[in-house]
């Protein structure tokens, strides 16, 4: 008599949530796991395209938020802006960045991550005040810290590739969460008005979304971007 294999002595419908299963943790992590033939092996294209569409979402929606939170203005009447990770040593333009190691960019755009998570978290915490915002860009706002985070394990997935191929080296490993939680508990971000903490928060998701294309384009040339 021959055996059924598991899914099949428990029906049709379990065989479907198995495969539901293993395909959501593949979209969770960005990467198969070890051992798993039935997940697609991703190339590190494929980890790429996944967070810099990530990132690009998290710009899009700071942007909008951006447009109903009008600057705070100082008795000169210009903007008063100060963003707490503005003691980051980050590159301007594309010329700059490229010429930044490899490994030292992928740590910056850790760093730039991770030094949002506290104040994003704080942020939630008070955005039901926010009588500026339309009910759809409302819920909206309340995804930023969650994506921000999903971000970050995507960002470090594509590392962890990177490191075990050889395209980079380990030597990053460990230093983003020391520094990066040092600038994340910064006090500056807690008193920044609303309108200075979107605007910075938008200024750097572009920063990250930039770096991302940069670092992809650096390790995979043919693309020609």
């Amino acid at each position: 008599m021959a055996l059924r294999r598991p899914a099949e002595r428990a029906g049709p419908g379990a065989a479907l949530a198995l495969l539901w299963l293993l395909v959501r943790a593949a979209a969770q992590s960005a990467m198969c796991p070890p051992g798993d033939a039935g997940c697609r092996f991703l190339s590190v294209a494929d980890l790429f395209d996944r967070v810099i569409r990530h990132s690009g979402r998290i710009h899009s929606l700071s942007t909008e938020l951006e447009k109903y939170l009008p600057p705070r203005n100082n008795v000169l009447g210009r903007p008063m802006r100060k963003c707490h990770t503005a003691t980051m040593l980050t590159p301007n333009g594309k010329e700059y960045a490229q010429k930044i190691p490899r490994e030292e960019l992928a740590y910056l755009i850790l760093k730039l991550l991770q030094a949002w998570k506290e104040p994003l978290s704080h942020f939630n915490q008070h955005i039901e005040n926010f009588q500026e915002l339309p009910g759809e860009s409302l819920s909206k706002a309340k995804q930023i810290s969650s994506m921000v985070h999903e971000l970050e394990t995507g960002v470090e997935k594509v590392t962890e590739k990177m490191q075990s191929m050889g395209i980079i080296s380990n030597s990053l490993h460990g230093m983003a969460s020391s520094e990066g939680a040092g600038l994340s508990i910064s006090n500056e971000a807690n008193v920044m008005s609303d309108s200075d903490f979107i605007h910075c928060f938008r200024r750097d998701s572009n920063k990250v979304q930039s770096y991302l294309k940069i670092l992809k384009c650096r390790i995979m040339p043919e693309n020609s971007c």
